[in-house]
């Protein structure tokens, strides 16, 4: 089913698309056997190569080193044991640039391997850095081909998946649209039509769970990890396509509202970078519990978390560490960086500003987490 063109028309049409982020999964760039397919990539460069010829900056996320490198060890199963893993995306991550290279440079593009971990996009000096060489990648006229840095980084092998990363980028660049193709045709309803539904407005419980994960061999994730990419891409203002790679010409046919799959239209207030940062690139540490007063002071005030608010805390964390904020029932409504450390929060906790300024006289800001440094979720 294509995605209504009326509904399509929230991301700008493709001649004035300033960024676009496409990502293609492990199953698009691989042929019969886990031989890298070098025909559908060449394909893909021909598409994203008119966009840059209609002034669009391209950013692509490739899956498949694990896969191209299970498949040059003549490997049928992905392997369990993380230092396998990690040596078949060594092997693979080379071929998988190779292919790129080569089919971006018929059409003049120069490529730049990108290769990220979860903590150059956590540390905020590393993120600011990524996106300033993105910027002057695409300056240069290059285009990224970013994956994740899976020969080293042991947690992006284990729990990493590459949508995530793809919405990660599509925020950090500041996107307008992100186009995640795999095998999937777009989200199906199972347990209704059985159809493809072409426009999802809001991400509800019941989107989530028509999700489900995957049975490949060499991807990770499947469509649960496609929703809740949607879900950090839509919030920062970029509208999401998920379709399979394997039609013709799809990435211009869903830009321009006629190609079949899922479109997420973007929310219509996005957050702004540091809010952004603070609310999906984080892992944070642990969480404060507020009381049920405390939900509307900041949900529909946008206000400053103070003591009096709080109840207590789970984890460990030290001033400046970002954490979740949980209401009574548990339900993390929002993330944000603690001035003060967990044993300092559970000591001030339930207390009102003149207990606490007693408790640090002489400093400037007593809110346990301010409201500049605080992004709902």
């Amino acid at each position: 089913m294509a995605i209504p063109p009326s509904a399509a028309s929230a991301v700008p049409a493709a001649a004035r698309l300033k960024r676009v982020v496409v990502k293609v999964g492990t199953g698009v760039v691989t042929a019969e056997g886990g031989r890298i397919d070098a025909a559908r990539i060449a394909g893909f460069c021909g598409q994203l190569a008119e966009l840059r010829a209609q002034g669009t900056e391209v950013f692509v996320v490739s899956s498949g080193a694990v896969g191209l490198g299970m498949a040059e060890l003549g490997l049928a199963r992905r392997p369990k044991e993380l230092a396998k893993k990690q040596a078949c995306a060594a092997i693979g991550q080379g071929l998988l640039m190779q292919t790129w290279r080569a089919g971006f440079a018929k059409h003049g593009l120069a490529v730049a391997q990108v290769l990220l971990t979860h903590d150059d996009l956590r540390v905020r000096a590393r993120y600011l850095g990524v996106g300033e060489t993105l910027r002057q990648l695409v300056a240069y006229g290059a285009v990224p081909v970013i994956n994740e840095n899976d020969t080293v980084s042991a947690a992006e092998i284990k729990f990493g998946d590459n949508d995530t990363l793809s919405a990660m980028v599509a925020s950090l660049v500041e996107a307008n649209a992100l186009v995640i193709l795999s095998t999937a045709p777009g989200l199906i309803d199972l347990k209704g039509t059985r159809e493809i539904v072409p426009v999802v407005d809001r991400i509800t419980p019941q989107i989530e769970a028509m999700a489900g994960g995957t049975s490949s061999e060499t991807a990770v994730g499947g469509m649960i990890s496609k929703i809740s990419a949607a879900k950090i891409a839509t919030r920062a203002g970029c509208g999401v396509f998920i379709a399979s790679g394997t039609e013709p010409d799809i990435v211009a046919r869903l830009l321009g509202g006629t190609g079949p799959g899922t479109f997420f239209v973007p929310s219509g207030l996005p957050l702004e970078s540091k809010k952004r940062w603070l609310a999906y690139f984080q892992r944070p540490t642990g969480t404060i519990l507020i009381n049920a007063q405390a939900v509307p002071v900041l949900r529909e005030q946008g206000r400053s978390l103070l003591a009096v608010g709080v109840t207590g805390v789970s984890g460990e964390f030290a001033a400046g560490d970002v954490v979740n904020i949980a209401g009574p029932d548990g339900v993390v409504l929002a993330r944000g960086a603690s001035s003060f450390s967990s044993d300092a929060t559970v000591q001030l906790a339930g207390l009102k500003s003149d207990a606490v300024r007693a408790l640090h006289p002489g400093r400037r800001h007593l809110e346990i987490v301010h409201r500049d440094d605080l992004a709902l979720l």
